[in-house]
């Protein structure tokens, strides 16, 4: 990934500071609506953070008045596809695809950090549930989306990612209702860290990213795999089996002694991921 801005249309990635990549949404006149060439372009950005070692952290925000308003409602984009496979196939096809984004954002090897700059709905929602730190405007608001447009709240991960944020009562009264909900009440709920001021948003978030740069890299990475994972283990037990393999590998790395070191030194600390 080059320093500057990837030649993109949907989305553009760069590089702020480094060791940090940002994924801007730009399609600003949709509201940074999703379609089909938002999903595959967004996919291509994370495959390419994912891909370079020297990122330590990804922010994602959008332009505009809006972080992602949802599918883009005036067309996905691929009716030569539903020609080609039939509308049910194509229509399960799209629905994977969609979903996927959200998973790769869950799974994506460094920590991901939501600076939601305004209106977050459906797959955006979903979205920032799956980003790891998240921050919004006092400005922004938040939509559940799917169920005031006919269809079942229960899309892109939501089901799952909310109700482990904010507590199975207030997902259900969230999604059952669509209501749209305040960045004041996202942040009483626990799905925001914080909510900023639109001039120190982008700010906010580029000092966390500086925050988590200063642990070693493959500490950061097992600890984000951990905290997602035991969101999945049955047991206290299970989840110190796999913490304990988390801490054994973690101490027999080289960047390991280098924190120790650089602590006792009083010095910034020189990672290698190693």
């Amino acid at each position: 990934m080059d320093s500057d801005t990837a030649a993109v249309t949907a989305v553009r990635l760069d590089r702020p500071e480094p060791g940090i990549a940002r994924l801007t949404f730009c399609r600003p006149e949709r509201m940074n609506a999703a379609d089909i060439g938002f999903i595959a372009e967004a996919k291509q950005a994370l495959a390419e953070v994912d891909a370079d070692l020297d990122i330590r952290a990804l922010v994602l925000t959008g332009e505009g008045r809006a972080f992602c308003a949802g599918l883009d409602l005036t067309g996905y984009g691929d009716d030569d596809l539903v020609e080609a496979q039939g509308t049910v196939p194509r229509a399960m096809a799209r629905q994977k695809e969609i979903a996927d984004l959200v998973a790769r954002i869950r799974g994506l090897r460094v920590p991901v950090i939501a600076a939601v700059n305004g209106a977050t709905a459906g797959v955006g929602l979903s979205m920032l549930c799956a980003s790891d730190i998240r921050y919004a405007v006092p400005g922004a608001n938040f939509t559940v989306g799917y169920i005031r447009a006919g269809f079942s709240a229960c899309d892109m991960g939501l089901s799952w990612l909310l109700p482990r944020i904010v507590g199975a009562g207030r997902a259900q009264e969230l999604m059952l209702t669509g209501r749209r909900f305040t960045p004041a009440e996202a942040q009483q709920f626990g799905l925001l860290a914080d909510v900023v001021e639109p001039g120190a948003l982008m700010d906010r978030a580029l000092e966390t990213a500086r925050q988590i740069m200063l642990n070693a890299p493959i500490s950061v990475e097992f600890t984000k795999e951990g905290l997602w994972k035991s969101l999945e283990i049955p047991s206290f037990e299970a989840a110190v089996e796999f913490e304990n393999r988390q801490q054994i590998y973690t101490a027999m790395t080289e960047d390991r002694s280098e924190a120790t070191e650089s602590f006792l030194a009083k010095r910034a600390p020189q990672y290698r991921r190693r």
